[in-house]
């Protein structure tokens, strides 16, 4: 079966292929456009699979929707300003909040039209061409807030910090932006896992001893840099970037607000 210049045209403007990959469709399917197509189809899958295995997708984006926030990554920045790439990750996001998705696991099982959250981002790796993977997940069920940060105009959020909480809204935006800015890892240090403390722990003590301060106190000398390690870590012992002196908790507490969790997801790190 023939095939014309138009029908080549066609197929690229269809499955985004290279001009002479659409040609080498049509030829091995004889002309015939819909098995060109799956034929193109296939290999774009195994090549999207390749890409997976050598390629990192080191940048992307962050996007919220109600009480989600998803990060979904690509390999370049050029990519993650794509005005496609940002609506795909928007109704991803969407998706989360509609279905309550709080992992990405669960997110990628979820419908996204007449396919899954999964099969959409496979699909798009296939039609732009890059390693494409959805990140982190996150949903919570109470009153949220979330803040998104950009690093550069010309690129969408990378950055996003998602709050629940009680009480203030814009308190509670502070803290989100809080915990964007010094990156804060837990809410509170008794989230800090014991394994953490420990092996910290260990370092300030070899350090103290290696200082040569007396035995006697490097135990508490330890315990004063351990709460000096919360303060870097921890979100509510935090100095907070809004009031000098005072402690995140201490801003939060005077505006009537608690956060009981938060997620922070970055991309490009």
């Amino acid at each position: 079966m023939a095939y014309t210049a138009a029908d080549v045209k066609k197929l690229r403007e269809l499955t985004q292929a290279g001009m002479m990959d659409c040609k080498k469709a049509l030829d091995e399917a004889d002309g015939d456009f819909d098995k060109a197509v799956e034929i193109l189809r296939v290999k774009g899958a195994a090549k999207a699979a390749a890409r997976a295995e050598e390629r990192e997708a080191s940048a992307g984006l962050v996007a919220a929707s109600g009480n989600a926030l998803i990060s979904l990554k690509a390999e370049t920045d050029f990519v993650a300003k794509n005005e496609a790439f940002i609506a795909t990750a928007q109704q991803i996001a969407d998706a989360a909040n509609e279905a309550q998705a709080a992992d990405a696991e669960a997110l990628k099982a979820v419908a996204l039209g007449d396919s899954t959250v999964g099969e959409v981002v496979a699909e798009l790796a296939r039609t732009i061409g890059e390693k494409i993977e959805l990140g982190e997940v996150a949903y919570f069920a109470g009153t949220t807030t979330v803040y998104l940060h950009k690093k550069a105009t010309d690129l969408p959020p990378t950055l996003g910090v998602l709050v629940e909480y009680d009480g203030d809204e814009a308190a509670a935006k502070q803290a989100a932006q809080q915990a964007a800015a010094l990156k804060a890892q837990y809410l509170t240090s008794d989230q800090v896992p014991a394994d953490v403390v420990e092996a910290e722990k260990d370092v300030l003590t070899k350090k103290t001893l290696e200082e040569g301060k007396p035995e006697a106190a490097v135990s508490k000398i330890v315990e004063g840099r351990i709460n000096a390690f919360f303060k870097e870590i921890v979100l509510l012992d935090q100095e907070s970037v809004f009031e000098s002196k005072k402690s995140v908790k201490q801003v939060l507490d005077a505006a009537g607000t608690s956060v009981t969790r938060f997620a922070r997801l970055e991309v490009g790190v």
